[in-house]
């Protein structure tokens, strides 16, 4: 596993902030209640409080995600509890990677995929995205994104048009235009 690989599971599973995700010590891990605290972030390499009041929250954690966060532990020089989960090797573990690390790496894959410009607020873009596929009700995403105010999370991260939107979208034209009349053929509901 890559050392990006956790960060980026992080940010898209949880719809972190980068400098939320880079801001994670291994005391923000709650073990036994599967949860993780959001308690601040990291820019420019300083230590500041969350975005907002709201931004700052405890978030349920899936049990894949506990397993992926006990192995890189395990995995890390870095596993005392005041140590950055994301620590840098280059700042010998005083520091979390740098945002400008990530964005680099980001770029390398995007020109590789052929994608353009992508930046680390995609992840949580496509967390929102993804919220919406699985059906959850707005009031939850709401809360998960940590949002203030709810057309935050409905009106700016969720112009997105997702395999369910277009089968919606195709259940509505079958009732104006039956399936057998698209096709060039009368249709049964015809009128004679």
């Amino acid at each position: 596993m890559s050392h990006f690989e956790p960060l980026h599971c992080f940010c898209v599973c949880f719809g972190l902030r980068i400098s939320e995700c880079l801001a994670l010590k291994w005391s923000d891990v709650d073990w036994l209640g599967r949860s993780l605290r959001v308690e601040r972030s990291i820019v420019a390499q300083t230590v500041d409080t969350t975005k907002t009041d709201e931004s700052k929250r405890q978030l349920p954690m899936d049990d894949s995600l506990v397993e992926m966060l006990k192995n890189l532990r395990q995995d890390s020089e870095f596993q005392s509890a005041e140590d950055w989960i994301f620590p840098s090797p280059v700042q010998l573990g005083r520091l979390p990677w740098s945002y400008d690390q990530i964005w680099r790496v980001y770029q390398k894959a995007a020109a590789k995929a052929g994608l353009g410009r992508l930046g680390t607020h995609t992840m949580r873009h496509t967390y929102r995205s993804w919220l919406d596929a699985v059906g959850t009700s707005l009031s939850v995403q709401q809360k998960l994104m940590r949002h203030a105010d709810i057309r935050t999370t409905m009106n700016i991260y969720g112009d997105v048009v997702t395999d369910e939107m277009r089968r919606a979208q195709g259940r509505v034209t079958k009732l104006a235009f039956p399936v057998n009349q698209v096709n060039g053929s009368q249709s049964d509901r015809e009128v004679s």
